[in-house]
């Protein structure tokens, strides 16, 4: 198998202009709704930005003339409150709709991530953890569709009520609406630079949050392992130090991201106190009313709020940032190299399988496979022995152009591979693999996975020479029994022989065997391999075996070592030669 990536992906954010860019495209297809929330929002903050004014007004009739005059109060207060009353209901409304919105874009990113997993060589999940990966598919779509349904509403808020209010002031006191040249020019510069520090933290957090997921993710899969030897201290204490990671990773970027708004607020504070020492000095040269004076302070308010909340949250719209770019990075991956013009359906398979001086390497300047030349006639069965890492499973990955070759070439009835469509050239073998693969569903649809349409007489014909028939036939439901998620309420040799009948029910003339029987005992072995002797008359097989028992009658046997076959041919053969084929076979059964 080809090595795995490092765990740690030193992920930097390299354009957040464009990420957001990218993200915001997803919300083209919901434009009318958006439309609907921009009128709503405007309208909220019209509301509220007449709520200070209607204040106002009421303040100056409450000291005006030394009398309080009720009435203009009462009638003041009453549109105040109706104002505020229609803010809130369309604000109500906005946060209702980017809710829904974010709920539909998270589905169709999520859809997007999903296809394109679909679409992507195995190379990328051979260097990727499945953990990082599903990561990138639950916790950062999470992080990007809950900042655009939140942030996003406070964002589009927050710059209307900021205009709105600057709009106010400048009617209201043009005097006092330059302190703001003071504040805001501090407050928006400290904004810029902390988001500078802490956007390279952010996305440090979520590739940490990445690589914990991925870890548990593989002790999980390997419980029973850690169990077995006693590993479950070890397990905890690198554990330990993964989280700590996390934490510490989430640590230094909200430390540093909550500083903002805290700084932020006590600019607006000193802007404030700016506002009421001019407006004194203003009120007592006569300059400025009671009225005019309250209705500011409160529009200031207005407009140094929605600064403050924007330096709170734009830490979050920087995590969700760092989230989209680890989205976008996947999304951006390449796939699989699309099949040629005018490259053909394999149809008609007869089998014929041939590799002429083909060398292979996962990585550049490290072969794999060097000068491999085999040939297998309609109907052979070959079997393929040697040493972990001689590079068995490598010549399976190429048959199924799961890698394309570096030199040489492989073709089947004939046809190079590339001249073949993927699709076409897949489907046209059957696979039994040492680990076993089964999903939620019922037995009957597990076995029939492979043949769309398959009734169920073929079903249990596949199970029954397959030996698997009579067990199912003892559960509850039988045939329509539910297996668990990755088949936990059945056994590895169950999961096993269930496969070995999906690969019976696939109608192909050709078949890949990695260890088939591994998972099975010797009593259940010896009857399974009748089935697949059965299963393998006339078709094509590559048998990959570790148990040389298993493939005493193939047609040709190759024997790999470190990338090279250093021999090949039947059973018999190779024992006359007493070569490698004659020391492995001797250490099983001498």
């Amino acid at each position: 198998m080809p090595p795995r990536g490092p765990r740690v992906k030193a992920e930097k954010p390299r354009d957040a202009r464009g990420t957001l860019t990218r993200t915001l495209r997803y919300m083209v297809d919901y434009r009318y709704l958006v439309l609907v929330l921009l009128v709503c929002t405007f309208a909220s903050n019209v509301g509220n930005l007449l709520g200070p004014s209607f204040a106002g007004k009421a303040i100056g009739a409450a000291v005006g003339q030394g009398q309080v005059d009720f009435a203009t109060v009462a009638h003041y207060a009453k549109w105040m409150l109706a104002a505020y009353l229609f803010s809130n209901i369309m604000s109500f409304l906005v946060n209702q709709g980017m809710m829904l919105m974010g709920r539909r874009v998270a589905n169709r990113m999520r859809r997007d991530v999903f296809h394109k997993l679909m679409v992507l060589p195995v190379s990328y999940f051979d260097r990727n953890q499945a953990g990082d990966i599903i990561s990138r598919v639950s916790y950062d779509i999470d992080v990007v569709t809950t900042s655009l349904s939140s942030d996003l509403v406070q964002i589009m808020t927050s710059v209307v009520t900021v205009v709105g209010s600057l709009l106010m002031m400048c009617i209201i006191s043009p005097p006092m609406t330059l302190c703001l040249f003071v504040t805001v020019p501090l407050a928006v510069g400290f904004t810029r630079y902390m988001g500078k520090r802490t956007r390279p933290l952010y996305s440090q957090r979520s590739a940490a949050y990445g690589k914990m997921n991925g870890y548990v993710e593989e002790m999980f899969s390997g419980q029973k392992t850690i169990l077995a030897y006693a590993y479950e201290n070890d397990v905890c204490a690198e554990f330990s130090g993964i989280n700590h990671e996390a934490a510490d990773a989430y640590c230094a970027a909200d430390t540093l991201g909550m500083t903002t708004g805290p700084t932020v607020n006590m600019i607006n504070n000193l802007g404030l106190s700016l506002i009421g020492l001019l407006g004194a000095i203003l009120y007592m040269f006569g300059l400025a009313g009671m009225e005019q004076i309250s209705a500011f302070v409160l529009y200031s308010r207005k407009f140094s709020g929605p600064i403050n909340e924007i330096a709170n949250i734009i830490n979050e719209i920087y995590s969700a940032l760092a989230a989209a770019e680890r989205i976008f990075a996947l999304l951006d991956q390449p796939e699989e190299t699309a099949d040629l013009p005018g490259a053909q359906a394999l149809t008609d398979v007869k089998g014929e399988v041939e590799a002429r001086h083909v060398s292979f390497g996962y990585l550049p300047g490290r072969t794999v496979l060097h000068d491999l030349s085999l040939k297998a006639e309609p109907g052979q069965t070959i079997a393929i022995v040697g040493h972990t890492g001689a590079g068995k499973t490598t010549i399976i990955n190429l048959l199924m152009r799961f890698y394309d070759v570096d030199s040489g070439e492989i073709r089947v009835d004939g046809k190079e591979l590339h001249q073949l469509t993927r699709s076409s050239l897949r489907r046209a073998y059957a696979m039994v693999l040492q680990d076993t693969w089964v999903f939620r569903g019922t037995i009957f649809e597990n076995i029939a996975y492979g043949k769309e349409g398959a009734t169920r007489e073929e079903v249990i014909a596949a199970a029954k020479a397959a030996r698997i028939h009579d067990y199912i036939m003892q559960l509850p439901d039988g045939y329509d029994t539910i297996i668990s998620e990755d088949g936990g309420n059945i056994s590895k040799g169950q999961k096993q022989l269930l496969t070995i009948a999906r690969a019976m029910l696939y109608d192909t003339q050709m078949l890949i065997l990695d260890e088939a029987t591994s998972n099975v005992d010797t009593n259940t072995e010896q009857k399974v391999q009748k089935a697949m002797q059965e299963l393998m008359r006339g078709k094509t097989s590559f048998v990959i075996a570790h148990r040389l028992s298993t493939i005493q009658n193939a047609d040709k046997i190759l024997v790999m070592e470190h990338g090279d076959v250093m021999e090949q041919g039947t059973h018999a053969q190779l024992m006359a030669q007493k070569g490698v084929y004659y020391k492995l076979y001797a250490s099983q059964f001498e």
